[in-house]
């Protein structure tokens, strides 16, 4: 799936929805938020949601540059959805998202007069968060509380995250849980916004995250939760680092199948490091059917991973889909029964390379299960850390404290090293002690340290087993 694109750091500084001037064409009416990300090449770009009649434009280091009109005001049609037609509707967003490319030698950099935060030339201070909407399904009659901060922390763990100074904040995925309405009766979602629209994209992500969103530019990793059919339309307005391509939009379901899918890119870390960036928002959990086209894309998405990962001699590959995590379930009888938590990817990755990841890739970072997790193989593969855990409904079963002795992963080896925290929202923050190795703390919802741990090129330890909750 190639296509042209510019390489683009999108780098967000969140004002909120609240005025921010007129040096940002806001009006009094106007509101608008800014943040960065870190595109392909570790480019940077601004972008701004404004409900103004222009776009601003962007001062870097002195120089103003025009911002460019990524996307119009206006509501896309009805699409067919995740959800049945009768819990769904089209999606609006009423706001000019503006766009534009942060010089690469810029060191300052301002929308209005009020500054945008820039990655430095060596990355050392990272946050990991993953998972952060409120759940909300027609399925669920006992909804999250989305309006209750203890149920939905996503706004206090943004906060204690941004008082960390991270250098980056990487996403591992899923931003957008409140896809239908909050059921009749339910206290705890009653009037929330709900759909896959800017107001939904607000409540669940740019408001809580407005802090964090200050502090730092973000990788943004694609979780399924973003795929065409749920959040895909905002995701390719928000948060996407390519350009936004008229068959690109999820809006037209005909164009799915380039609009689902992306290519990987690298963000350079400095000092020979770098995060490989790789977009599975429709990979699933269980293996491919004979013939599903999702495997040649993920195919070809590997080969580029591995082509990527020449360049340089340390790799974070950070992907929603965690291949070598552990998932647990209850089953009928009241048990627990404990999977590899994605079978999807490992047919493709065998294919392409039976050791599955090339030598420079020390770890995998991912999402989509609602723990946080960390798994070492004694070097032979990279380690697998989920961090899905920063504010949707945990997964409250709990992960056994030693692995059985049965289990292997999807990749066919069993931890030697296994760390695990149920139930408990937060985030995690890494910081790089040289190349290869980096100094890992768990924190709470408060900015707590509740795990520490090391990583070593491919190898991770912790120091305890398991974070039970309080």
């Amino acid at each position: 799936m190639t296509r042209g694109r510019f390489a683009a750091t999108f780098f967000t500084l969140a004002f909120g929805f609240a005025a921010i001037g007129k040096g940002v064409g806001a009006t009094t009416q106007g509101s608008a938020a800014a943040y960065v990300l870190l595109g392909p090449s570790g480019s940077r770009i601004a972008r701004v949601v404004t409900v103004a009649e222009k776009c601003p434009t962007l001062s870097a280091d002195g120089r103003v540059i025009p911002m460019q009109l990524r996307s119009a005001p206006g509501a896309a049609p009805l699409r067919p959805t995740a959800s049945k037609p009768e819990f769904t509707k089209p999606s609006a967003f009423p706001a000019r998202i503006c766009e534009a490319t942060v010089p690469a030698k810029a060191r300052h950099a301002s929308i209005g007069g009020q500054p945008l935060p820039l990655p430095p030339e060596a990355i050392r201070r990272i946050v990991v968060i993953g998972d952060t909407g409120c759940r909300i399904k027609a399925a669920d009659r006992a909804a999250q509380a989305c309006n209750d901060p203890t149920a939905y922390p996503f706004a206090t763990v943004a906060k204690a995250a941004a008082a960390w100074k991270p250098d980056i904040v990487l996403h591992v995925g899923d931003y957008l849980y409140r896809e239908n309405a909050c059921p009749d009766g339910v206290a705890g979602c009653a009037g929330s916004p709900w759909g896959y629209g800017l107001d939904s994209w607000r409540a669940d992500f740019l408001d809580p995250a407005a802090p964090l969103l200050k502090a730092a530019p973000w990788i943004f990793v694609r979780g399924n939760h973003e795929s065409c059919d749920r959040a895909g339309q905002g995701w390719q307005r928000l948060l996407d680092p390519y350009p936004l391509a008229a068959n690109r939009t999820c809006d037209d379901p005909a164009n799915d199948t380039v609009g689902n899918f992306a290519d990987p890119y690298a963000v350079p870390l400095g000092d020979g490091s770098q995060i490989v960036v790789w977009d599975t928002a429709m990979a699933g959990n269980g293996p491919f059917p004979a013939g599903d086209p999702r495997r040649g894309v993920y195919l070809a998405n590997i080969k580029s991973i591995a082509a990527l990962a020449k360049g340089a001699a340390h790799t974070i590959l950070t992907n929603h889909h965690p291949v070598l995590g552990m998932a647990v379930f209850r089953d009928k009888q009241g048990g627990t029964r404990i999977v590899p938590s994605n079978l999807s990817l490992i047919d493709p990755l065998t294919e392409a390379d039976p050791a599955l990841y090339p030598a420079s890739i020390d770890l995998l970072l991912s999402g989509h299960i609602h723990v946080w997790e960390q798994s070492s193989f004694g070097g032979k593969l990279p380690s697998q850390i989920v961090a899905g855990f920063s504010g949707t409904q945990e997964d409250i079963v709990p992960l056994p404290e030693t692995v059985p002795a049965d289990f292997k992963t999807a990749g066919g080896v069993v931890p030697d090293a296994f760390s695990s925290w149920v139930d408990g929202f937060g985030f995690m923050t890494m910081e790089r002690t040289d190349a290869a190795n980096w100094k890992v703390e768990i924190h709470d919802v408060a900015g707590a340290v509740v795990n520490r741990c090391t990583i070593a090129g491919r190898v991770s330890k912790c120091e305890v087993a398991q974070v039970h909750a309080k």
